[in-house]
């Protein structure tokens, strides 16, 4: 089936047992394998993803505390495109902005005596409940980037075991058919069909393991992420109610 010779290879050795085992069993074997190859791509692009959203983030915290222009950050904040933090302000400042807007044209009508001052309060109090629902939804868009094809590694850490021993029990079951068709159960005949049996399950660990470890670091990574999106919106909305505030007060 992997198309290689098993002559030329040592006897004993995993590759020999696999290529000597049952279809089934090579199959199951391919499955893994091919579940081990994508949660190792997953891993290693996740770890890339991951580091330069966090150096980001880190510049653009620092960036933002700073400057004293929420324009300014704004404008600039393609320099951050990978950092959840970044793009969090950006779809809450774009909804203060909207808000802004609209506050700015109710005092125009309030100068003409069509809005009360009451009524402008109760607007201002709308516009941070509206701000604070576009943050926590652009919160929940950037995990869910965060998160996307963690799943697989979820997966492959819960169902690799199994899969692999699927393979084993079929292995098994065929060598005993075969030990009954030869009318032996000698260890000679035993061992090898149930060492070609057991290498599925242990390649299902193989691919099992590694993937269970990292999706629990990289969950740990997300969980921080979060954190830092929640403290940085909370933060971002006690800065816009003093902005309020302070306009109200001019006003």
């Amino acid at each position: 089936m992997f198309g290689l010779d098993s002559s030329l290879i040592p006897e004993g050795s995993v590759l020999f047992l696999v290529l000597k085992a049952g279809l089934v069993v090579k199959i199951v074997i391919l499955i893994l394998l091919l579940m081990s190859i994508i949660s190792w791509a997953i891993i290693f692009s996740k770890s890339v993803t991951y580091r330069r959203a966090a150096k980001e983030t880190e510049k653009f915290q620092e960036y933002f505390w700073k400057s004293r222009d929420l324009n300014s950050v704004d404008d600039n904040i393609l320099q951050f495109k990978y950092s959840p933090v970044a793009q969090v302000f950006h779809t809450g400042y774009q909804e203060f902005r909207k808000i802004n807007g609209q506050k700015n044209s109710s005092a125009q009508d309030e100068k003409d005596n069509t809005v009360s001052p009451r009524g402008m309060i109760a607007g201002s109090a709308d516009g941070i409940d509206n701000i604070s629902r576009a943050l926590r939804r652009a919160t929940v868009s950037e995990i869910t980037k965060l998160e996307s094809a963690l799943t697989f590694l979820a997966t492959t850490g819960s169902t690799a075991p199994f899969i692999g021993l699927f393979g084993t029990v079929w292995g098994i079951m065929t060598s005993f058919h075969g030990i009954g068709l030869k009318g032996s159960a000698s260890l000679a005949v035993v061992a090898p069909g149930i060492s070609e049996a057991l290498i599925a399950t242990a390649i299902g660990l193989v691919a099992a393991i590694p993937a269970v470890v990292a999706y629990n670091y990289l969950l740990r990574r997300v969980r921080v992420f979060s954190s830092q999106m929640d403290n940085f919106s909370s933060d971002f909305l006690n800065i816009i109610k003093r902005y309020l505030m302070q306009d109200s007060g001019r006003q």
